[in-house]
């Protein structure tokens, strides 16, 4: 018997969600002399509770890529070459956690972030992983360019604002978005910055959640 055809949806050619689910109005651009580079789980790519994109339209010196595992020449493209022709070579650190576990797993350790990058904020490029806990711990040993690039631990990370959407395993982690303001603030210490995208994320929470229950 032949299945019927399955409509396939349109979706904005901006946030990729399909129309009726665009999240283009919750985007808030923000200043930020820190450059990110998200790198995103291909699982994560349609993810209608996934933060990453509303992330990366709202951060205008950002970039994202999609891919679990990257070619060698290619993920050292993505940390080391410039955004734009007037950028200095950039300092790659990664937004992960201190773990204890890496040694088990047949991961080297992390050099030092050195403090005196941290002077130069606007030098400093942020490695973000977009995925769930085992996709970002996942990515991170297939890749090992990027167990080579000193690691960023939040301090004292902020509650989650995404408990309606996603139900988190510790109290400290947060979604992506969340976590990359929370570093950004950590790096450029004004916190206050980024409280109209966390706002405009509230506001993307609670459309997700009403469409959820319906």
């Amino acid at each position: 018997m032949v299945q019927p055809l399955r409509a396939v949806r349109p979706r904005c050619p901006r946030c990729l969600r399909a129309h009726s689910a665009c999240l283009c109005r919750w985007a808030t651009p923000v200043a930020h002399p820190v450059e990110v580079l998200i790198l995103q789980h291909p699982l994560e790519v349609h993810e209608a509770k996934g933060t990453a994109r509303l992330l990366h339209l709202s951060l205008p010196r950002s970039r994202m890529a999609v891919g679990e595992t990257f070619g060698a020449e290619a993920l050292h493209a993505l940390l080391t070459a410039p955004f734009d022709t007037r950028s200095a070579a950039p300092r790659a650190v990664l937004l992960y956690p201190a773990s204890p576990h890496d040694a088990a797993l047949g991961l080297p350790a992390p050099p030092a972030l050195d403090p005196a990058w941290l002077q130069a904020p606007e030098r400093l490029r942020l490695v973000v992983l977009d995925g769930t806990w085992r996709k970002s711990r996942k990515m991170l040993h297939l890749n090992p360019a990027l167990q080579r690039l000193p690691r960023l631990p939040l301090v004292h990370p902020p509650a989650s604002r995404y408990a309606a959407l996603r139900k988190a395993h510790q109290l400290h982690q947060l979604s992506t978005l969340e976590a990359t303001c929370a570093a950004l603030a950590q790096l450029e210490g004004h916190r206050e910055t980024f409280t109209p995208l966390l706002r405009a994320f509230d506001g993307f929470v609670a459309q997700q959640a009403t469409w959820q229950s319906r």
